[in-house]
């Protein structure tokens, strides 16, 4: 007797299927996200290593070289109070963060952590002589994979997730970039114990369960780099000391905008998206002008610091950071490495933005490919991000299929490919275009130029460096053609 076909069967295993792979990209999810707490909770102790080797260093003197040197233990003093002010805003702005996710989730004592293949560059447009940090000029700084974003308080700015309808909660995608290695169980406890409190014994807000230290993990230098890429990011986005960087990168962007939008309805505000955001200073300076404005951003480390600065600081001047206290390299006096840096310069909630200010985490291609994002957008601008792809062919891809026809896309940024340099990885791509070839590329999607144009700027430089690391930035505009135009053209 043959046994009657199972009806649906297939589908419940497909069903089962389906959940299993959200299970793993969850828990994937929950081991990148906690590498980069991890990251942050090792800043002090990572820093304090630092100060222990010029220690050394001075330590190694003859006697009569120290003596012209006397001035140098205070400095080491000096040095780890601003490490200890450092460490204080770093845990504060943990401690507000709503992590996304069960963070229980995969809890299986995986302590350490190899370098992801395709991690995500956020600061490699700064020289490591300038940074004091990278090992090698422009090399990957900052990246880290992401498809979240902390939820939105009530009166606050709401920090999202996008995809087609808003969301509060995270969105899983399938590129984490975070496959771990099983290694043996580290703790951070000295060092979450040891500085937790700033240079005038303040401590940080109520301990989170999530950030408990017997959940931490030791984790590679070069993700505590990405931590010291962020401080700098800060001074470069949110202190009065970035203006000039700002006003060299955001203002010819924003001047553009005006003029290209000048009769802005209140009732119905043109669109803007900023992939790559970054800490959001950008995006919010575009709501503040009249538009309906979403940054995008990839970055964990970059996301859990913006949704602070932007949803948790009350007033202007609230924190102190010491930004360049990393690097000993080409500082004019010890006082210029040594000076605190007041953050925020303004304060974002009261800054006059547009109603549906945004943040939404996760990666350009996979959340824009998205079909509800098609032909939504009046403004696309990028802003030192379009040279982040391993494709930069699919990034204008991307951009062209979601503007409006007659939509404009602003640039402004170099071609510093962020995969040129994967040496040793074979399957890591990179495509890399000369600027003629991105206009070619460009003209083939549908744009036209209406203006370009070279742009003098750095890059979350230190203005009182020695050492100023330089870029002539392309800066455009050009406009979607209408699918009539485009097909007559051609």
């Amino acid at each position: 007797m043959m046994n009657p076909p199972r009806g649906g069967g297939g589908g419940e295993e497909e069903d089962e299927e389906r959940l299993h792979k959200r299970k793993l990209e969850e828990a994937l999810e929950v081991k990148s996200l906690r590498r980069i707490i991890s990251a942050y909770l090792n800043y002090p102790e990572a820093a304090e290593k630092d100060v222990e080797r010029f220690e050394r260093s001075f330590k190694k003197l003859s006697s009569s070289h120290k003596a012209l040197m006397s001035h140098y233990p205070l400095k080491f003093q000096s040095i780890r109070r601003c490490i200890s002010t450092n460490s204080f805003f770093i845990f504060n702005m943990l401690q507000a963060f709503e992590p996304p996710l069960d963070m229980s989730l995969d809890n299986s004592g995986c302590s350490h952590f190899e370098q992801p293949p395709s991690d995500r560059n956020v600061c490699s447009h700064e020289s490591a002589a300038a940074s004091g940090s990278c090992s090698k000029p422009d090399e990957a700084c900052c990246g880290e994979p992401s498809n979240m974003m902390s939820k939105p308080e009530e009166g606050l700015i709401a920090n999202e997730i996008t995809t087609g309808e808003v969301h509060t909660e995270g969105c899983l995608g399938s590129d984490t970039g975070s496959c771990l290695a099983d290694q043996e169980n580290c703790k951070t406890d000295e060092c979450c114990r040891n500085h937790v409190s700033d240079s005038n014994g303040n401590v940080p807000l109520s301990s989170r369960d999530w950030l408990d230290p017997s959940l931490q993990f030791h984790v590679p230098l070069v993700d505590v780099d990405k931590v010291r890429c962020i401080i700098r990011n800060i001074v470069r986005d949110w202190a009065a000391e970035g203006q000039k960087e700002r006003d060299q990168c955001y203002k010819p962007i924003l001047k553009e905008l005006n003029s290209l939008f000048p009769n802005r309805s209140s009732e119905s505000p043109p669109a803007c998206l900023v992939p790559g955001a970054g800490l959001g200073r950008l995006a919010l300076e575009i709501s503040c002008l009249g538009f309906v404005s979403q940054g995008n951003e990839f970055s964990y480390y970059m996301m859990i610091c913006s949704s602070f600065i932007l949803n948790q600081t009350e007033t202007a001047g609230e924190w102190t950071i010491y930004p360049w206290i990393h690097s000993n390299c080409n500082s004019l006096s010890d006082s210029d490495q040594l000076r605190p840096v007041s953050i925020p310069d303004i304060h974002p909630a009261s800054a006059g933005i547009t109603e549906g200010f945004s943040m939404c985490g996760g990666d350009f291609v996979e959340v824009y490919s998205d079909p509800s994002h098609v032909g939504v957008w009046d403004a696309v601008v990028t802003c030192f991000f379009i040279d982040t792809a391993h494709n930069i062919i699919e990034y204008i891809e991307i951009i062209s299929r979601i503007l409006k026809d007659g939509g404009v896309w602003i640039n402004l940024g170099p071609l510093l490919y962020h995969f040129a340099d994967m040496y040793g990885q074979e399957d890591e791509m990179s495509i890399e275009l000369s600027l003629e070839d991105v206009k070619r590329v460009v003209l083939n999607y549908g744009f036209e130029v209406e203006k370009e144009s070279t742009i003098e700027t750095t890059y979350t430089t230190n203005p009182r460096s020695m050492m100023q690391n330089r870029y002539f930035a392309a800066f455009w505009t050009m406009r979607k053609k209408s699918a009539a135009v485009e097909k007559h053209s051609t």
